[in-house]
């Protein structure tokens, strides 16, 4: 799950971490006295979207102006003219792809006096199931590009978890970032506090880019991304308050609804399996025969036919999906389970498209006679490879 900006910095806060005073704003009647409120001389106007490049990123609407979706204002009339322009237009940046996001919330926060800017992240490494922290003197700039163009400039360590965060993790980001003195303490108290913030709040990422030094000799985190690991949402009500399913698909809004796993991907072929590994295999096994998947949708390893139901109109209610694979093996999930919710989902919403189903383990025998018996347009497949080419040359025959 992702949060906007103002919200990761006001998570950020309560773990002590330094920030800029900002001020939400969700309707242009409001700007006015969110700028009054900072104060100036200067104030940065900045577009929430669950999307980077913000700053580098275009409106679509010539209303909007050509000036991104960050923007510096120097008098409270200009936060106003930003706002009105910015506010319910569509931002394009190199992360939302073509079609945008729509700006419906903005962040009025004070000016900074720069004098540098760094990249610091933190993020869980799969590798040694520790939190990782990423640091280069690079700040400002998309990190991938750093890595592939200069990767000397990028430092990564772990936290041991047994232990925490140590003396010698600030020592190291503050040589890296090559602050000494007041700035280095700093350095050392703001990694502790983004430690303690990673693991309190279950994030799966904590991105500060630009983290920055201020001419006043302040460290301050300018910018701030926050994910969470879902998994753990149920221990945090707080988390889940501030989620915005405005910037969310509403496939997966819907399939949150049913405990589904569902995400949603740019083919023409919808999914339906059963466990992550399953899953995987039959994305793989699709594109290997030439077609994408529409979407990765794991039903779990004991889904209800109602769950399954739900599934399959999440699916169907895809405009880009032309065909449709089911692909079961049953363990805990039980073939005949599997059979009904189809059908029942068919029966519900039609269907118009082609359907591959294939089922093996438990109770599938009785799975096939109940689709067999059904009378409905479904193509049966013996393996998954069978089913894969059937279901891509059903898609590709129109």
């Amino acid at each position: 799950m992702n949060i906007h900006e103002y919200q990761a910095k006001a998570v950020l806060k309560e773990f002590g971490v330094p920030v800029s005073r900002g001020v939400p704003v969700l309707k242009a009647s409001d700007a006015e006295q969110a700028a009054r409120d900072l104060g100036g001389p200067l104030w940065v106007v900045k577009s929430q979207i669950h999307a980077g490049g913000r700053g580098k990123g275009k409106f679509k609407e010539a209303s909007a102006g050509d000036k991104g979706g960050v923007r510096l204002a120097k008098s409270i009339d200009e936060v106003k003219q930003y706002v009105k322009e910015m506010l319910g237009a569509t931002l394009v940046t190199i992360q939302t792809g073509p079609a945008g996001k729509q700006v419906n919330r903005l962040y009025i926060e004070e000016g900074s006096d720069i004098a540098k800017e760094f990249y610091l992240s933190a993020l869980v490494d799969r590798e040694t199931s520790e939190v990782a922290f990423v640091v280069s003197t690079e700040g400002g700039m998309d990190i991938e590009k750093v890595a592939h163009d200069t990767p000397d400039k990028i430092v990564t360590f772990s936290v041991d978890p047994a232990t925490g965060v140590m003396p010698h993790h600030g020592r190291k980001v503050a040589n890296t970032l090559k602050l000494t003195g007041e700035l280095a303490k700093q350095a050392e108290k703001l990694i502790s506090q983004l430690y303690a913030a990673f693991v309190a709040k279950d994030m799966a990422m904590l991105e500060i880019n630009p983290l920055v030094i201020t001419k006043q000799g302040e460290l301050k985190c300018l910018d701030a991304k926050i994910s969470f690991d879902s998994n753990s949402l149920y221990r945090h009500p707080d988390i889940v308050a501030l989620r915005d399913t405005t910037e969310e698909d509403a496939k997966e809004i819907e399939a949150s609804k049913y405990d589904l796993a569902y995400i949603a991907l740019e083919g023409t072929i919808g999914c339906m399996v059963n466990g992550a590994g399953l899953a995987m295999a039959t994305l793989d096994i699709i594109k290997l025969y030439g077609e994408s998947p529409a979407n990765f949708l794991d039903v779990g390893g004991g889904a209800s036919e109602e769950k399954v139901t739900a599934a399959f109109k999440i699916i169907t209610a895809d405009p880009n999906v032309k065909g449709i694979l089911v692909n079961i093996f049953g363990g805990i999930m039980k073939c005949d389970v599997i059979a009904r919710g189809v059908i029942a989902a068919v029966k519900a919403v039609g269907l118009q498209v082609p359907l591959v189903v294939r089922l093996e383990g438990t109770n599938v025998e009785e799975g096939k006679k109940i689709i067999r018996e059904s009378g409905l347009n479904v193509l049966p497949a013996d393996d998954l490879d069978d089913a894969a080419q059937k279901i891509v040359n059903a898609v590709k025959k129109g």
